[in-house]
């Protein structure tokens, strides 16, 4: 099981992950316009939740950490593909409500929520991008979920098909092709994943 504090410190170790790479993601970035800033935006949204998850305590439940961190990066949102990694996290959030820890249902469960609540809020949205890669990696680990997995498993398939999804992704967007980049939105929310597992690996999981 995933407790609050285990969460807490898997979204700080994903932000800490992103802001030291921000400047390799902002060179990805071409779409929606090459402004050269998602990695930053994205960076300064999950960071905006560091400082407070900070002030939890040990004992918080994870629908605690995960309601502190969506309501710090909602107010802290950067550009669009923060607006966007702020939602995954919203839902991720609801999801989480009220539990006081989590299994690997739940994870797989809360990735779905906050997929469907970033595809609704944004009004036209774009396949191969940070949410096709989102999607892609909810669907797919929603398929191979069984009962007997670990929190370690699913976060390492979770991660496999978000990567598998963002090699596709300049097959769905010209400009990422002419580009000969992968887009920005979805690298950045890989490495923010990768990040969490970074931090979930270094710890022992009870179930």
């Amino acid at each position: 099981m995933i407790s609050g504090k285990i969460l807490r410190d898997a979204i700080i170790s994903g932000a800490n992950n992103i802001n030291n790479q921000r400047s390799r993601v902002d060179e990805l970035n071409v779409f929606p316009v090459p402004d050269g800033d998602t990695g930053t935006n994205m960076g300064m949204t999950v960071g905006a939740a560091v400082r407070e998850l900070e002030a939890l305590d040990d004992s918080c439940t994870v629908g605690e950490a995960a309601k502190t961190a969506a309501s710090a990066m909602l107010r802290g949102a950067r550009g669009n593909s923060g607006v966007i990694t702020s939602l995954l996290f919203r839902g991720f959030s609801k999801a989480l409500e009220g539990k006081k820890e989590a299994d690997v249902a739940d994870i797989v469960a809360a990735l779905q929520k906050g997929v469907e609540g970033a595809y609704k809020a944004v009004m036209k949205p774009t396949e191969g991008t940070i949410l096709t890669v989102a999607r892609v990696a909810a669907e797919k680990s929603r398929t191979a979920l069984t009962d007997t997995m670990e929190p370690l498993e699913i976060w390492d398939l979770i991660i496999q098909y978000a990567e598998e999804a963002l090699a596709q992704t300049p097959e769905q967007l010209p400009v990422l092709k002419k580009a000969g980049v992968v887009d920005a939105g979805g690298k950045g929310f890989l490495i923010i994943l990768q990040g969490m597992l970074d931090s979930l690996s270094l710890i022992h999981i009870s179930e």
